[in-house]
């Protein structure tokens, strides 16, 4: 919950650090968290549409489809093969019996609200030192579109109108502002001066 008055956005976490930060939950035993950070950065969707997911939906196919809560539109997840193997170790970790079960459950069995799940990540920032200022479940769709955009290489201008279209934005503008990238842009007119 951020402060009234004050501005507070959501900063991308490092693609490298979150893949660490998932090897470590699980190695901890964190199963749930392993995962929710993992599908929030793989997938690039929003917490509610993550809080929405089955071990079916996860498991059964190469992809998944959903209608995002936000929008209301039909989105189509490719499930990258390598994370699904993740998600097959998580499952089996944690005995699930049934394939219709929420992936996301709390301890008193239902479904971790979003507020529960960002107490989560700030107590998981502490224990593992992550650097990151705004860690919310906001930064982990934002790690899956800074991604996306770096490695991109020549073709950032695709992927940026790729993005805009993932992300549901009404221009590459937005998209730009969304993940930090016209921010950077500006501030870098200032190392253009000489002295």
């Amino acid at each position: 919950m951020s402060v009234r008055n004050s501005h507070t956005t959501a900063d991308y976490l490092d693609w490298n650090v979150m893949l660490n930060l998932i090897r470590k939950l699980y190695r901890d035993s964190d199963y749930r968290m392993s995962l929710f950070i993992g599908c929030g950065c793989f997938f690039g969707i929003r917490v509610s549409d993550l809080r929405k997911l089955t071990w079916a939906m996860l498991l059964q196919n190469d992809m998944f489809v959903i209608n995002e809560q936000k929008t209301g539109k039909r989105r189509i997840i490719k499930i990258n093969s390598d994370f699904q193997k993740h998600i097959q170790q998580c499952f089996e970790a944690l005995e699930i019996k049934n394939m219709d079960e929420a992936c996301f459950l709390s301890r008193k069995n239902m479904v971790m609200s979003t507020q529960r799940i960002n107490v989560r990540l700030k107590e998981i920032k502490r224990q593992y030192n992550i650097k990151i200022d705004n860690f919310s479940c906001h930064s982990l769709r934002k790690a899956f579109g800074r991604k996306v955009f770096e490695s991109s290489g020549e073709n950032a201008q695709m992927a940026l109108v790729k993005l805009s279209e993932l992300f549901n934005h009404s221009s590459v503008a937005i998209t730009k502002i969304y993940l930090g990238l016209r921010e950077k842009e500006l501030l870098e007119t200032y190392d253009l001066l000489d002295f």
